[in-house]
């Protein structure tokens, strides 16, 4: 069953880009205790994602912080050295948005939130979503339809909180 609000984000491995290469990090460590803006991207250097998607969350790191987002996090089913290569192509630090690879697509498997882009050539990928997790618990969830890109939106999010 898809994840919902009230839900507690499931344990899981994923992996993050780091300048000595990629790094283990798990669920407890990115939400433990914390107030998380979180959203996938069907992939990395997509259109969408790399136009829209990934720079308003840089842009709006400021109006983030200052409603109580400790980390703003950015996930997708790819490997952690494209998603080190597309923070590095979008000029984007750890410090303003923590690159998330799924890249056997567990964790968006674990909560439901799959899409077959396979017509596309690209396999199983994420949904485009947003959501708001404190201290592991889904607050706000917002699930785009296919093609679309208005509800993941920072400006969303952030007229959420």
């Amino acid at each position: 069953m898809t994840l919902q609000i009230g839900d507690r984000i499931p344990s899981a491995t994923l992996m993050t880009p780091t300048p000595d290469g990629p790094r283990p990090i798990t669920t407890d460590e990115i939400f433990g205790g914390k107030t998380v803006a979180l959203f996938a991207v069907p992939g990395a250097f997509t259109p969408t994602c790399s136009a829209r998607h990934l720079p308003g969350y840089v842009e709006n790191k400021d109006a983030l912080k200052a409603k109580g987002v400790d980390t703003i996090a950015c996930l997708s089913v790819n490997d952690p050295f494209v998603m080190g290569a597309w923070a590095e192509s979008q000029k984007v630090d750890a410090d303003t948005v923590l690159m998330l690879a799924d890249g056997n697509g567990d964790f968006t498997r674990a909560v439901d939130l799959v899409m077959d882009a396979s017509r596309g050539g690209m396999g199983q990928r994420s949904k485009r979503y947003s959501m708001l997790v404190k201290d592991g618990v889904v607050t706000q969830l917002n699930i785009e339809e296919p093609g679309a890109f208005e509800v993941s939106s920072a400006e969303h999010l952030i007229a959420q909180i």
